[in-house]
């Protein structure tokens, strides 16, 4: 059983020693996870599953890691200091590989110790440094989104534990002249939009986005949104924006999926 639920973004500049004197201009972001990471321990979920965009990406299957021990660190970033470690929840890979072929989901698995940056800046406040917390990793795919929605569903099907489910992501990088993607006025266009339609939780509206405004808005987040929202679809929810911005030209959406049980 999902009992948490959000959108969470993954800049390393919001780790303080990567951010260091940037972190001020993130201040909101900074600290709409805090408020979130409170709500987690308020929750207090067995497992922490988190769907990254910047896990190994297979064309046609979802990605299970399967591997005992997961760790990572930011030193790519420059912060030689921050370590991650967490203890992977094998009986769950197995109920949700159990769950995927009874459903038909495609996937794969693969052990993967090193665990990469979309996922660990959200863990890295979720989890606020806890050992032995229980994580697993899933990335999403090129099939169809329906297909990831359909996965969503499978996850929420596969255990009566309850998890955590973090889809990890940012919005645009393409907001400023000066964005990592080049500039595009569709980035905003995408990020309101999306905003506007997870505050009226018109699933529908996401699920049929203009797919040519998806791929000018250069966004990392929307795959990993639909298959929260697959995992959704069976409960009860209330989504709650806690804060967007997006000052170095990517949108950092904080969203709060309130779920009732």
């Amino acid at each position: 059983m999902i009992n948490f639920a959000a959108l969470c973004p993954h800049p390393p500049l919001i780790i303080p020693n990567v951010g260091k004197d940037r972190i001020q201009r993130v201040s909101d972001t900074i600290e709409s996870m805090q408020t979130l990471a409170d709500s987690f321990e308020q929750k207090d979920p067995q497992t922490t599953v988190v769907i990254s965009p910047h896990a190994p990406l297979k064309s046609n299957e979802f990605l299970i890691n399967d591997a005992k021990a997961l760790q990572g660190n930011f030193r790519q970033f420059g912060d030689l200091s921050t370590e991650l470690a967490f203890r992977n929840d094998l009986q769950l890979v197995e109920d949700i590989i159990q769950q995927f072929e009874q459903d038909e989901i495609p996937y794969t698995t693969r052990s993967l110790r090193k665990l990469d940056h979309g996922t660990l800046v959200p863990l890295y406040y979720l989890t606020q440094g806890k050992p032995n917390t229980q994580v697993l990793s899933l990335s999403y795919s090129n099939l169809s989104l329906k297909e990831h929605f359909q996965m969503g569903k499978a996850l929420q099907r596969a255990t009566s534990k309850n998890i955590a489910l973090v889809a990890s992501g940012d919005m645009s990088h393409r907001l400023t002249q000066g964005a990592p993607a080049g500039f595009s006025p569709q980035g905003e266009k995408f990020d309101q939009k999306l905003i506007e339609l997870i505050k009226n939780k018109d699933v529908e509206g996401i699920l049929n986005m203009e797919p040519e405004l998806i791929k000018e808005a250069g966004e990392c987040g929307y795959r990993s949104l639909v298959i929260l929202l697959g995992a959704l679809s069976n409960l009860e929810w209330k989504p709650k924006v806690l804060s967007y911005e997006g000052p170095f030209g990517v949108g950092y959406l904080v969203v709060n999926f309130h779920v009732d049980n």
